[in-house]
């Protein structure tokens, strides 16, 4: 197999399995990316590469040259749509738990395909529901998209309704974090309100992008901790990610929410700049 016609790379060169002692798959001991893939070229892709680098180095992991990224990029032959998985892990070795002294980093990077959703959960928004499970505090590794995801794993099972889009999870004392895959913005009517990720959660890319536009806008926000319990029908809840670019929640646990009066002009944006695999942008 040619890395040109190849849909999965480790390391540089065609693949189609990693090692057994790899610790990413041993422990989850590394990090990853989501990245949408638009006219042949990943979105976002200094702001996901920064990122995977502060994740790395929280871990103490050695991040991916400039260099040998591009020539991954190159040898995947991207297309004009899709979707693409980077993922870093501390490689092989160490005495159980204990880390490598000197670890040899594994870097897999993935061409996916792109998630079958209804065109009408942009439009007229998404269902969701309050996940049970709920997100264990750990300061050291709050914001870091790492690879142990059994929360957002269990918290997803929890549902089969394939009209529900995602579910809500909070930390153990009742604060919002975000979704199982998606970050959550609320507007209360004045601002825009992020929950706070200081103790729990990923920090999103494109949450982050939305956050700059919304400045652009005159959109005022605050990052700050905001209870489940506090929720109002009156309150509009929108969810994001690097994939879908932005959707308005139209229920909740079976309540109807008030539409942001922001969300269209989010949705606009993220439409021309080309930033997401929504409706719009795959229908040019």
């Amino acid at each position: 197999m040619s890395a040109l016609h190849s849909d999965l790379l480790i390391n540089g060169a065609p693949a189609t399995s990693v090692s057994a002692d790899d610790r990413g798959l041993r422990y989850g001991d590394g990090v990853f990316e989501t990245v949408a893939v638009i006219d042949h070229q990943p979105v976002l892709w200094g702001a996901h590469l920064e990122r995977l680098r502060h994740g790395c180095a929280r871990l103490g992991i050695l991040p991916p040259e400039q260099d040998q990224l591009a020539a991954d990029l190159g040898a995947l032959s991207l297309p004009s749509f899709g979707a693409l998985r980077l993922t870093v892990t501390r490689g092989n070795g160490g005495q159980g738990y204990a880390p490598p002294a000197t670890p040899q980093p594994t870097r897999i990077l993935q061409r996916l395909s792109i998630p079958d959703r209804p065109a009408h959960w942009w439009h007229t928004g998404v269902a969701v529901r309050d996940c049970q499970i709920t997100l264990a505090s750990q300061p050291a590794l709050a914001g870091v998209k790492h690879l142990n995801r059994l929360e957002q794993v269990l918290a997803r099972g929890e549902w089969r309704d394939p009209d529900i889009a995602e579910g809500l999870m909070c930390s153990a004392d009742g604060a919002l974090v975000e979704a199982t895959a998606a970050n959550l913005l609320i507007d209360d009517g004045e601002r825009l309100i992020i929950p706070d990720t200081s103790q729990c959660g990923v920090d999103g890319v494109m949450q982050t992008a939305l956050l700059k536009q919304a400045e652009v806008l005159g959109i005022p926000w605050e990052r700050r901790v905001i209870y489940r319990d506090s929720l109002r029908p009156e309150h509009g809840l929108m969810l994001c990610n690097s994939l879908i670019g932005l959707w308005s929640v139209a229920t909740r646990a079976g309540t109807v929410h008030r539409q942001s009066t922001h969300a269209r002009a989010l949705q606009t944006w993220i439409n021309e700049a080309r930033l997401a695999l929504t409706p719009e942008i795959m229908a040019t």
